[in-house]
């Protein structure tokens, strides 16, 4: 095959004429992400978080073959918060919920997360409640976490050339079906490359899905050594001698809280420069001075923690959303897909623990009332940062708010940014 020259953001790179993009691309140390393409199937272009521009025109880059002459853009600005974004709307349309997640630290789009540096979305979660089909012989298919790649259609087929998968329904009802008499004739490891090859969570295999031990998974030290950086924090200037720090735990389950006394005698030097103000840490329990930071675990789930959220931004010049929880919902949030009168039956009403003829749903004043869904924080009030993980690591939650009030340059080892 002939060789020929093309650039890529101004650099003049060699590839064979008519290769694929992605893989030119990397033969010349550009790493352009990509869900959907796989070296020897045909182009997809359905995933687009390849997306490139060739000679001014935005286009995928799965399904570009290099010639003479092209000028590629890849990290532009724009283009990097394109695919982003794109990621992002894949995050918030399919219910991803990391840590309860069997493919959690083997799921590609989550490690393209961490490369992208998501904190949080800027598009607010659907959470809608999609068919988990579990019929199958061999493979459970979880419509929640699908982002119709295409990879499973293309490439699994059984030994006589039949597909197992294919697309059903159209626009945003398309779902990926699966054919149960063919795939009742997959052997257990064409089942296993199913989920293989499947970029998401979306493709189990019954009895071999459970879940690995952090180092043992595909992307728990990829790019060890790498650094994310906390460049994009403002920096918070003050006058106070000590920092002052406020700290709350909303909808959450209080691990957050747990994980920043996983510093543990770095608090004592801590306390040095950081006085903590309101805080389960200190039982202090109303504002005595205004905050230079804010700490918020968990999510809003009732009348009560909207009002505590809104003290908080009132209180603290820079407030911080730890965690899953108040980030956009984790854990309490499962209950968004499932109407608010439906939820408190089954709570109250229909519970195996109520006692016969004593069930009733409580209604009183000094109780909060509780909300139609669970709220993020950054859907209530302003939120200046997002630490996410579940819990984020102790080191991750202490360099950001060092970063922040005494202007050091802090970065977060790669392996510390984690969504589980």
């Amino acid at each position: 095959m002939k060789n020929i020259s093309f650039k890529i953001d101004g650099r003049e790179c060699i590839a064979e004429k008519g290769q694929n993009l992605i893989e030119a691309a990397k033969q010349n140390g550009v790493f352009i992400p990509t869900l959907c393409h796989f070296k020897h199937l045909n182009p997809l272009g359905s995933c687009r978080v390849c997306t490139v521009k060739n000679n001014g025109k935005t286009i995928a880059g799965c399904t570009v073959n290099v010639d003479e002459g092209m000028d590629i853009e890849v990290n532009t600005t724009e283009l990097l918060d394109a695919r982003k974004a794109i990621l992002e709307m894949m995050f918030v349309e399919g219910n991803h919920f990391c840590p309860s997640c069997e493919k959690s630290g083997d799921c590609q789009m989550q490690n393209l997360g961490y490369e992208t540096g998501i904190r949080y979305t800027r598009f607010p979660h659907l959470f809608v409640d999609r068919i988990v089909d579990a019929r199958p012989e061999r493979i459970v298919v979880n419509q929640n976490r699908c982002i119709k790649c295409k990879r499973c259609i293309e490439e699994i087929k059984t030994n006589d050339g039949n597909n197992v998968f294919s697309f059903t329904n159209r626009g945003n009802s398309t779902l990926v079906s699966i054919d149960y008499e063919q795939e009742a004739k997959l052997s257990d490891a064409q089942a296993a490359y199913a989920m293989q090859i499947c970029p998401t969570g979306s493709i189990l295999v019954k009895g071999k899905s459970f879940g690995k031990p952090f180092g043992d998974r595909l992307f728990d030290h990829t790019n060890e050594g790498k650094n994310i950086s906390l460049n994009e924090i403002k920096k918070h200037k003050t006058s106070n001698k000590k920092k002052r720090i406020a700290t709350t735990s909303l909808a959450g389950c209080f691990g957050c809280h747990m994980s920043m006394l996983d510093v543990d005698l770095g608090l004592l030097d801590l306390l040095e420069v950081v006085e903590f103000n309101k805080s389960p840490i200190t039982d202090i329990k109303n504002f005595s001075k205004r905050c230079d930071i804010g700490l918020i675990e968990g999510g809003c789930c009732n009348t009560h923690n909207i009002e505590v959220l809104r003290e908080f931004r009132k209180n603290c010049d820079i407030l911080v959303s730890v965690g899953e929880c108040a980030i956009w919902g984790g854990v309490p949030a499962i209950r968004n897909t499932v109407p608010l009168e439906e939820c408190l039956r089954e709570a109250y009403l229909n519970s195996l623990t109520s006692e016969e003829n004593e069930t009733i749903i409580p209604n009183h004043e000094d109780i909060p009332k509780i909300l139609n869904k669970v709220y993020s924080n950054h859907e209530v009030v302003k939120i200046d940062y997002h630490i996410p993980g579940c819990p984020p690591n102790a080191n991750h939650i202490w360099n950001v708010v060092k970063h922040i009030l005494f202007e050091e340059e802090y970065s977060i080892a790669y392996p510390e940014f984690k969504y589980d």
